[in-house]
């Protein structure tokens, strides 16, 4: 787990000496600078692959020129000395890419009919050679074979989404879907060790509830039609990876703290949604859709309708959310402290000045009795923290 220490208080203070903190030092600047670089390759390989693609807009070239690039790449690996490596990385993910994604814009623009199946059955037999290649060459090539990996599982899920689509099958099929997609991608993560790619499972895992982001002009939204049952999705997944952070390896330990990180994220996202608008649990997906109805009348009978599900469906008021989510942010601000999650506790952090922020505005803002309140409530709690953290200090000691 990666604990963030003052060297120079540590030195001071004679728990490590000066070598060793040069040398701490020294080993965090590396990791920087690599994240820097392969920041900037991964970006550069991007876009040059899609340049590309819709650049030279042929199949055939687009192919070819692949091919050329793929085969360049890997004589270099192969055959070049470290000095060339990155190059012969970038050819190879170039000319992979171009391959993989030249047939996909191929397949829909002229086989669309086709596309969804071959997609998905193509992905799954380079899924499972690129895994086998990936397992051979750990030590040699597996920059390479990881990414194209990911290219493959990339060309498989998008060929099964639009299979469904094609199809026409929605509702709990749909989420089935998200939730394999978020599954495949963390087990895939945590297959090549790639902390981005476990992180981008937490997507799919919200969108099976229907929580997500849209873009429109000058403004980036999120949106949980169901913050509730999403906290509750959230929660759940926090619980097992936490679980999985405190008794397994570090090499599980570190993707599953990704994970908890980013549902925390989304569960108070959802919070706040819940804190502006309160929830109607369960109204978009137990209660009438708008797709049931039909006829020039269909927006009043709609109306109808959600109003009665609203009379017997379980309500939260904004309000109660509010607290709620208050309480939920101080004790999670309590554990990580405690248990030393830095992730969550920055996190719990930030979301907790999101939420006075909001609350400045919305609901408190000419209550400064609530303020009073609220303070004075706070400091007893801070006294209790304090005392209960001396007294679990204690009993580790102990034991």
């Amino acid at each position: 787990m990666h604990v963030v220490a003052d060297t120079e208080t540590l030195v001071a203070d004679g728990v490590i000496t000066q070598d060793q903190a040069c040398e701490i030092r020294a080993r965090g600047r590396q990791a920087m600078m690599t994240l820097a670089i392969n920041t900037f390759l991964t970006f550069g390989i991007l876009a040059a692959t899609l340049g590309l693609i819709f650049w030279l807009a042929d199949a055939l070239t687009v192919a070819v020129f692949g091919l050329v690039m793929l085969a360049a790449g890997m004589a270099i690996l192969f055959r070049g000395g470290m000095l060339y490596r990155m190059f012969g990385n970038a050819a190879s993910l170039i000319g992979a890419g171009m391959l993989i994604g030249g047939a996909t814009v191929e397949l829909l623009e002229k086989f669309e009919d086709a596309a969804g199946p071959v997609m998905t059955l193509g992905g799954l037999v380079l899924l499972g050679l690129f895994t086998a290649a990936f397992l051979k060459s750990r030590q040699s090539a597996a920059f390479v074979t990881g990414a194209i990996l990911l290219m493959a599982f990339a060309f498989h899920l998008a060929g099964l989404g639009l299979w469904l689509d094609q199809i026409g099958l929605t509702g709990s099929v749909k989420a089935l879907f998200y939730l394999y997609a978020a599954a495949a991608l963390a087990l895939l993560g945590w297959f090549i060790d790639v902390r981005l790619v476990t992180a981008l499972a937490i997507a799919p895992f919200a969108q099976a509830l229907d929580t997500g982001t849209a873009y429109f002009h000058a403004a980036y939204v999120f949106y949980s039609p169901e913050p509730t049952l999403s906290i509750m999705q959230m929660a759940a997944l926090m619980i097992v990876t936490l679980l999985i952070v405190r008794h397994r390896p570090e090499r599980l330990a570190r993707h599953a703290r990704i994970l908890a990180i980013l549902a925390f994220v989304v569960a108070n996202l959802c919070a706040l949604v819940g804190s502006l608008w309160g929830d109607y649990v369960g109204e978009t997906m137990w209660g009438p859709q708008r797709s049931d109805f039909t006829g020039e009348d269909r927006w009043s009978r709609w109306g109808e309708a959600l109003d009665a599900f609203r009379e017997t469906a379980l309500y939260i008021p904004e309000g109660v959310y509010s607290v709620f989510w208050a309480v939920a942010l101080a004790g999670m601000i309590a554990y990580s402290a405690w248990r030393a999650h830095r992730g969550l506790f920055n996190t719990a952090l930030t979301f907790a000045a999101i939420h006075a922020y909001t609350q400045l505005f919305e609901s408190f803002g000419d209550e400064p009795l609530a303020y009073v309140v609220g303070g004075l409530a706070a400091i007893p709690l801070a006294w209790g923290m304090w005392r209960l953290d001396h007294w679990l200090t204690g009993q580790r000691e102990t034991h």
